[in-house]
């Protein structure tokens, strides 16, 4: 279970979730027609001794057929980290195209766009996460020989601890625009920490400024603990509904709005649809699930 002060490494807890990520955005990339190509996410899960660097030495997910990525979850959870991958990449490309030169990816786990975007001379793309898991990265892309394409600033940080001050003295100017991520984040905050990290981005955010959320609508509270309940029965302690918390703050095109922001949300549902992933009628469960997901784009004037 979840609790104030809780760390963890790239394996473990929270961490572990960037693997399944990394995982799935692998499993995207050798598609014939993929929507996003991550080449450090094979990268990264082949450096880690388990199941995620089996499934591209040898074992492989046909040696494992019950696999959580051989489920109707886990196929479209590929088709997600696809999509999510290509919209907030197309994100960074208007951004950078509007003249912002400040990049923040706040926890930002095994995300390589420091390294694969085609980022504008004199971009710095600060990275903030667990010492363990920045550690990790660091390790992994320095072994593999590759150097990031903008500069890059990795700060250790638990994002429910002073974040900004930490931002802000690694170099971070908020007197200039920025343009910030929290992909894949929200969930794993209780809402006063979800309040706290809106409220730091909206402060520390220069005029033309932009910042992109990836938000759910919580599930019904009895459905949830019975999920939660479901993983403990099976002897999953640490796989999902016992590390994310069931809240949210506020929805975040409102937060923005009200703020001065020009909010604009995606569906994605709709996205997936947009780019040729459609979610499966046969699956109501899994449909829920990613009908409860936006994706949202706002930019300060």
């Amino acid at each position: 279970m979840r609790h104030d002060n809780d760390s963890w490494d790239i394996t473990t807890s929270v961490g572990s979730t960037a693997l399944f990520v990394a995982a799935s955005r692998a499993l995207e990339a050798r598609k014939p027609e993929p929507l996003a190509v991550d080449p450090y996410a094979e990268v990264f899960c082949r450096a880690v001794v388990g199941e995620w660097a089996d499934l591209f030495d040898g074992a492989g997910l046909d040696s494992k057929p019950d696999h959580i990525l051989h489920t109707a979850f886990g196929v479209q959870f590929v088709n997600f980290q696809g999509a999510r991958t290509r919209y907030f990449d197309a994100y960074f490309a208007a951004a950078a195209a509007a003249g912002v030169r400040q990049i923040v990816l706040l926890a930002a786990g095994l995300d390589s766009r420091a390294y694969r975007l085609p980022w504008p001379d004199g971009t710095v793309v600060y990275e903030l996460d667990q010492p363990q898991v920045l550690d990790f990265k660091r390790r992994v892309l320095a072994d593999h020989g590759d150097e990031p394409r903008a500069q890059r600033r990795a700060i250790a940080v638990d994002l429910r601890d002073d974040w900004q001050g930490a931002l802000t003295a690694s170099g971070f100017d908020p007197g200039l625009p920025s343009a910030w991520l929290a992909e894949g984040l929200l969930m794993y905050l209780p809402a006063v920490a979800q309040q706290a990290l809106f409220a730091g981005i909206d402060a520390l955010s220069a005029p033309n400024s932009w910042a992109a959320v990836e938000e759910s609508v919580p599930m019904p509270t009895e459905v949830f603990e019975a999920k939660r309940a479901e993983e403990r029965a099976a002897g999953d302690d640490g796989t999902f509904f016992t590390l994310v918390y069931n809240e949210r703050h506020a929805p975040a095109e409102q937060w923005f709005s009200e703020r001065g922001w020009a909010a604009e949300p995606t569906s994605l549902a709709d996205y997936l649809a947009d780019v040729g992933r459609p979610m499966p009628a046969e699956d109501p469960e899994v449909g829920a699930m990613i009908s409860a997901i936006r994706l949202i784009t706002a930019t300060k004037g």
